[in-house]
């Protein structure tokens, strides 16, 4: 059932198909039924059906393999309605719109900037495609040993090749909270280094080994901003494969108010109530913008907002 409370990019309504991934059988039979479906990554880019309704493009099995070349790896993404639905990674092609497997078919969009105009389940398939093929274009070579890897488990696990070495890769996500620090009617925004746009957003950060994810929030707000919080809670989960995070949203209240800038982290950091970014928000004021709509900052600050 699909969950519509969701945040963008998560709750595809796929069933994974783990217990199958093993058995080599059922997915030559999956990927011979007539019904099964690719979708093609290319250096990060999703290809999209453009039109009042984007929709992914899905491209038959024979089209997927004379795109990939000889030794193509399908990656099995899961089930939908009992239809098979795998990824390719088409990087190697210079100009792929070019190729008559897709000429006219659609474009290679860059899936931050469509998210909030796809179907939900449609954003979220065409996620769990860009991450899957981020990890093994990462990972063609063993970390251990240098070794090349081959994929294995219909995608989902790459082995070293070396003997001596058989290491075994499993897709892997990066741990990152996201906090919205609050004082009474006022919220904590921050505009990060190196961004050219004015855009404040709510703090952020990767959890680091050892550490909890409360004690993550607490540090990321103290080393970036010198404040102090307390009362660390959970809101909601994000996958955000740009290019291969879990971004894990709280929410935290200030007991210290003073900014004391991280400067290699943030340009700037300011309180700011309600009305200021409702104001902001309505398109007042060039000087500060809030986050993208299909991400969790923004619907951490307009959570926020509506709890006034």
């Amino acid at each position: 059932m699909e969950n519509k409370n969701a945040n963008i990019f998560a709750g595809a309504g796929i069933d994974r198909a783990a217990n199958f991934r093993k058995d080599a059988a059922w997915i030559e039979r999956r990927v011979a039924h007539p019904s099964c479906r690719v979708l093609p990554v290319w250096r990060g880019a999703n290809l999209v059906s453009m039109g009042d309704a984007p929709r992914p493009v899905m491209l038959a099995v024979g089209e997927a393999r004379t795109l990939a070349g000889n030794g193509a790896e399908l990656a099995l993404l899961g089930l939908i309605a009992g239809d098979a639905r795998f990824a390719v990674d088409i990087s190697h092609i210079e100009d792929p719109l070019s190729r008559p497997e897709l000429r006219d078919r659609g474009d290679l969009v860059e899936l931050r900037d469509m998210g909030q105009l796809l179907d939900r389940r449609d954003g979220a398939l065409l996620s769990y495609a860009r991450g899957l093929m981020h990890w093994h274009r990462r990972h063609r070579f063993c970390s251990v040993c240098g070794g090349t890897t081959s994929m294995r488990e219909a995608g989902h696990l790459r082995v070293c090749e070396n003997p001596s070495c058989a290491t075994h890769h499993f897709p892997r996500t990066d741990p990152v909270v996201i906090m919205l620090v609050s004082d009474g009617d006022k919220c904590l925004l921050a505009r990060k280094v190196g961004r050219t746009e004015p855009m404040y957003s709510v703090l952020a950060g990767f959890v680091e080994p050892g550490e909890s994810l409360e004690e993550a929030v607490a540090r990321e707000v103290m080393e970036e901003t010198g404040i102090v919080v307390e009362n660390v809670r959970y809101h909601s989960s994000q996958p955000w494969p740009f290019p291969a995070s879990l971004m894990l949203g709280f929410t935290a209240r200030a007991v210290t108010t003073d900014i004391r800038l991280d400067d290699d982290e943030l340009v700037d950091a300011r309180w700011l109530t309600r009305d200021e970014i409702r104001a902001f928000a309505a398109g007042d004021g060039a000087k500060l913008r809030l986050p993208r709509p299909v991400s969790i900052s923004r619907r951490l600050i307009e959570g926020w907002l509506a709890e006034e």
